[in-house]
């Protein structure tokens, strides 16, 4: 495990031109200037579900685990309760965690354990050759719905940020200085942390061109502000062809559920002590 060499034996199946691999060069780069700032790789552990986005902890030679469909976040909280020091890294995507796996999302946001979601948010179950997700648009054709799906998709940020997720951000396949930015801040951050990165899927869901005319890097915004946070989250909603905004939306500083579970409960008391304290007080 070397930060100067990252790669592995594995041979890597994704798709010529899959987000995925911007994805990967990206995190593979935070991670190596992490350990040059000073955290050695040996305090990372990476989890991934099931999905084209799982193949990632193959292609990268550090500790790591797989988990079962929707079930990254359960398996990521169980790390870092057993080894609070260490830093966890879940990869997962939409359908993954925006749909099975849902309910695990929230109550992660919901408690502030300090873990770093990334999804693979390619709008499509790849794996499986071509499904709708939670986040796909509203008349998309797939292999399951030929005839366009009748749902609209889920804002994903906005529904992480009513959740309690103190740090929230988004980035896309097509802007890999930007995701080794967030990267980052995400990890060095404190607190439960999501960056929901546009991932395309250039052989079901070939969205570049798409993204590429819309997307626009936030500037002058204060990721302290809650309201502001939600006004710029909710300017896209997945499914319109507004513009899209990326970069870190919300941030902010609360204790992690680690530290009030982890928190000492003082000294144990034996029974027979309980016993003699309690029949003082009737005398």
């Amino acid at each position: 495990m070397s930060p100067d060499n990252l790669g592995t034996y594995a041979e890597n199946t994704w798709c010529p031109g899959c987000g995925n691999f911007a994805i990967m060069n990206a995190i593979k780069a935070s991670l190596q200037t992490l350990a040059q700032e000073g955290t050695p790789l040996e305090n990372f552990v990476l989890v991934s579900g099931i999905g084209c986005h799982a193949k990632i902890v193959d292609y990268i030679n550090m500790n790591s685990f797989y988990s079962i469909h929707g079930r990254t976040i359960p398996a990521a909280e169980g790390i870092k309760l057993a080894k609070p020091d260490l830093k966890v890294i879940v990869f997962s995507g939409d359908g993954d965690s925006y749909g099975e796996g849902v309910e695990h999302l929230i109550f992660a946001a919901k408690r502030n354990i300090d873990i770093t979601v990334i999804i693979h948010n390619n709008r499509v179950y790849g794996l499986t050759t071509g499904q709708y997700t939670p986040t796909s648009p509203l008349g998309f054709k797939g292999r399951s719905t030929p005839q366009g799906t009748n749902e609209l998709p889920i804002n994903p940020l906005e529904l992480m940020l009513a959740t309690g997720a103190t740090f929230l951000a988004r980035g896309t396949s097509h802007g890999i200085e930007l995701l080794k930015n967030i990267f980052k801040e995400a990890i060095l951050h404190k607190g439960f942390s999501l960056v929901d990165v546009l991932q395309v899927c250039v052989t079901y869901y070939n969205m570049y061109e798409y993204y590429d005319k819309r997307v626009y890097e936030l500037k002058e915004h204060n990721s302290g502000d809650y309201q502001e946070a939600l006004n710029k989250i909710r300017e896209w909603d997945y499914n319109s062809d507004a513009k899209i905004p990326l970069g870190v939306f919300y941030k902010k500083e609360l204790p992690t559920f680690e530290d009030r579970f982890l928190k000492p409960a003082g000294p144990v008391i034996s029974r027979e002590t309980k016993i003699k304290e309690v029949l003082k007080e009737d005398i």
